[in-house]
């Protein structure tokens, strides 16, 4: 496993919700967890945003703690970021009796999140004929309907996360052949029924 693998998830709180919260801080965040360090001008170019806007807000994500200096990276007066965590977990409960002004936080990040996913599964679609038909079948798109408590509905949440966590920690490094990195959604709402 690398240094970039091996980084655990934050949970999210009223405080990392206030610094993350806007749609470039998210993609930048994203792009840095996925692909790895970069500058302001690379996030720029790969966001098609200026790099002053990219600057300013890596500064914003770093005084909350989401990047931090990428170390044996650049040279000169080149700044590399990196992101500080590998994931991020939203738990409602965490905001229960917020002021307005962290449900509308949270609200805007949950809605940016799904606008993500969205995106990222579009992605998949219209690119997974350049994959082999190994990762087609290892792929997934699915989806389910049960009836449950919110307790139960808790208890299938965490274990999710349990059997993700733990491929977590098998995952191969960037030298395994084959390896790629992955995307695992995970949805879970109360639908209205007859």
């Amino acid at each position: 496993m690398t240094e970039h693998e091996e980084r655990a998830q934050r949970r999210l709180d009223a405080r990392s919700l206030r610094g993350l919260a806007h749609p470039l801080r998210m993609q930048m965040l994203d792009n840095l967890r996925q692909r790895g360090p970069a500058t302001a001008s690379q996030l720029a170019g790969r966001l098609g945003e200026s790099s002053g806007a990219t600057s300013y807000h890596l500064r914003q994500l770093a005084a909350h703690g989401f990047v931090e200096d990428a170390p044996g990276h650049g040279k000169g007066r080149e700044r590399w970021w990196q992101a500080v965590d590998q994931g991020l977990v939203f738990d409602s409960a965490d905001f229960e009796g917020a002021g307005p002004q962290v449900r509308g936080l949270a609200e805007a990040f949950l809605h940016e999140m799904a606008g993500t996913h969205a995106r990222e599964l579009s992605t998949w679609l219209s690119t997974r004929d350049q994959w082999s038909a190994d990762w087609s079948r290892g792929s997934d798109m699915s989806d389910a309907t049960l009836r449950l408590t919110p307790g139960l509905a808790a208890e299938l949440v965490e274990r999710m996360h349990a059997l993700i966590d733990e491929y977590r920690g098998r995952a191969t490094g960037t030298d395994t052949p084959g390896s790629e990195q992955v995307r695992i959604h995970t949805h879970l709402f109360p639908v209205e029924s007859d």
